[in-house]
């Protein structure tokens, strides 16, 4: 059984889809990653769907905290941000800018808008009254991440940004009536506001809508996972399909995050980590090795790669 007290990395994005993805990492090395999973065995594996609303490695976070998830697409990670009370409906509003093309639009990535915090609370306060009349109430966390209550929150599922970025919205939309018609209304408010126009005088994308996320109702307490931790190393280029950048961003975190958890590990402390993809994750924690098995491992550590090539399936 796996070690709920041992130190557990969550990697996601670890594997991607596509050939260009391949390619990129057949010429990485990762050396303290295959060392470290030499001195591992698998113990857990999520399977999943390439469609679902949760991502592998919100799965898992998920079940660290022992947080509730009645149903793909309600892990409630607004409720907990908020620290709300029980069976009270809560979720994460990004205001964001969805790229117009002639069939479809493509949520950008957040991170890469600028939106500075004055800008933010001016837009929360141009769109609060529209969302009251729909009996939600807005709450600013930082310029693209808000939070929001209402009951209409504790029973929709809604799509991880993870999930959306750089794609089609319309497949991820939440299947909502009032989420609807807000959408709709923001972007006719958030065409003409003066925020974007002074954004458009600087050259920068507007704030067109938003998206709804982390949506649920914590049914009881979370569970403190301190030991457990996910690293975002990995999202910024895989959302740009930037690979050049990627294995960058796999060697930094093989010398950083990786390394640590090897030394942990060769110092007899128990370690996990878990590789995430776009549908699957695998878990592995490290088990006790004889002498000849260790010193093969430091000697011959076996490339990573292969392991890797699984969360493409």
């Amino acid at each position: 059984m796996p070690t709920d007290s041992a130190p557990h990395l969550i990697v996601p994005f670890a594997g991607c889809s596509g050939d260009d993805w391949l390619q990129a990492m057949s010429s990485i090395e990762l050396t303290n990653l295959g060392k470290l999973l030499g001195g591992m065995k698998g113990v857990e594996t999520d399977a999943g769907q390439a469609d679902s609303l949760c991502p592998p490695h919100e799965r898992l976070l998920a079940k660290a905290w022992g947080l509730p998830a009645s149903a793909d697409g309600l892990i409630p990670w607004a409720a907990l941000e908020a620290k709300a009370n029980l069976n009270e409906g809560w979720a994460v509003i990004t205001p964001c800018h969805w790229a117009m093309g002639r069939e479809h639009a493509t949520l950008t990535d957040p991170a890469t808008l600028g939106l500075l915090e004055a800008e933010s609370r001016t837009l929360l306060a141009a769109m609060q009254p529209y969302f009251a009349t729909e009996g939600i109430t807005l709450h600013y966390l930082e310029p693209t991440r808000w939070l929001a209550n209402g009951e209409v929150f504790c029973s929709l599922p809604t799509a991880s940004l993870d999930r959306v970025l750089g794609r089609n919205v319309d497949r991820w939309l939440p299947p909502s009536k009032q989420i609807k018609l807000l959408q709709n209304e923001m972007q006719m408010l958030l065409y003409t506001h003066s925020v974007n126009d002074e954004r458009a005088a600087k050259g920068q994308r507007s704030i067109n809508s938003f998206w709804v996320s982390g949506s649920g109702a914590l049914t009881h307490a979370a569970i403190e996972a301190p030991q457990v931790s996910l690293t975002r190393a990995l999202a910024a280029s895989a959302f740009a399909n930037d690979w050049t950048a990627y294995t960058q961003a796999w060697a930094q975190l093989d010398a950083t995050e990786i390394a640590q958890l090897l030394t942990q590990q060769k110092s007899g402390k128990t370690v996990r980590v878990s590789l995430c993809g776009e549908s699957n994750a695998m878990t592995f924690e490290t088990i006790k090795q004889g002498f000849l098995a260790q010193i093969k491992n430091v000697l011959s550590p076996q490339p990573p790669f292969k392991k890797l090539k699984q969360l493409q399936k």
